[in-house]
């Protein structure tokens, strides 16, 4: 089985969820940060895609945006996955979820992440330092990422991989 995971990182928050859930998923991983890689890969030539990404100002990235919207039609017929980085808990971070990926994409997936967060104030430039201060009263990095459930994830992932 060949699994693919599409993701963004601003700050390297998300590129250590991707390393942990690499590490963890069974069969052939390919990881692709849209923002660094070029975009050379078959889509369909793999059975699971995995789509994450984090948030910043309230929204996921573009490029991951841009990447739904230009392949939903083959995303929809893929053992699919989604997960997010973001530094909400509960209620708040369901609904950044459900605002960074498409709904129908959502009801296709066969595993849902919330990967927890972090603030990494020493790589944010000034302006994101300033926004982050005012916001969220934070000037040091932090960090609430959440190995459990990036686990959790890749066990789902690979539950579903073992009964294709």
């Amino acid at each position: 089985m060949k699994s693919l995971i599409i993701y963004c990182s601003s700050h390297g928050t998300t590129e250590k969820a991707v390393r942990l859930l690499t590490e963890n998923l069974q069969g052939e991983v390919l990881a692709v940060d849209l923002k660094k890689d070029k975009n050379e890969f078959d889509l369909k030539s793999f059975d699971t895609v995995i789509i994450g990404g984090s948030i910043h100002a309230g929204q996921i990235q573009r490029k991951l945006k841009q990447f739904m919207k230009d392949n939903h039609d083959v995303l929809v017929d893929k053992s699919l996955g989604l997960f997010l980085c973001c530094m909400r808990d509960g209620d708040a971070a369901t609904e950044q979820f459900n605002n960074a990926f498409p709904q129908e994409l959502r009801k296709e997936t066969a595993a849902m992440g919330l990967f927890g967060g972090e603030f990494l104030v020493t790589k944010m430039n000034f302006f994101e330092r300033q926004i982050v201060k005012k916001v969220d009263g934070i000037i040091e990095d932090q960090s609430k990422l959440d190995n459990e459930s990036i686990m959790l994830f890749a066990s789902k992932l690979n539950n579903v991989k073992s009964l294709v």
